[in-house]
């Protein structure tokens, strides 16, 4: 019996696969448990639009991304910062910070989870941190590190 897979099952598919299984696997196990249904006709068509319709929508994620990393590339961003003797910060710049230098500075809403800083900058110094803005589209981004006068 041909089903479509409501959620991962091991060592069966992942969710929104089309496979074939026992007729009693599907009655007895999958069907009662909501994992799977039947693969007929208004099912399959289903499938095929919400699959069509998340095609689309990766495909305007990853254009955004594209105009995204074509505004931040070759770009640099300064940050200024409270600095004491050294070059060494009063505090630390961290992945927020140079999110939101890049939000004001070049107009780029981005997320501080997308900014590839992996510790915190504590001195003066420039810095070239990846952005990961999709999965596909990664940029480097120049941070500039002064210190305030």
């Amino acid at each position: 019996m041909k089903v479509i897979l409501s959620k991962d099952i091991a060592h069966t598919g992942k969710q929104g696969d089309v496979v074939q299984v026992t007729d009693g696997y599907a009655r007895n196990y999958l069907f009662p448990r909501s994992l799977a249904v039947a693969a007929v006709g208004g099912a399959l068509k289903n499938l095929e639009i919400k699959n069509a319709n998340e095609e689309r929508r990766a495909v305007k994620l990853l254009q955004g991304a594209e105009s995204a990393a074509a505004q931040l590339s070759e770009k640099t961003v300064t940050i200024a910062v409270k600095a004491g003797e050294n070059s060494r910060l009063y505090g630390r710049v961290t992945a927020a910070d140079v999110a939101a230098a890049i939000e004001k500075d070049l107009s780029v809403k981005l997320d501080k989870r997308k900014v590839g800083l992996l510790e915190p900058i504590k001195s003066v110094g420039e810095y070239e941190i990846p952005i990961k803005l999709h999965r596909d589209v990664t940029v480097p981004v120049k941070v500039s590190v002064v210190a305030q006068a």
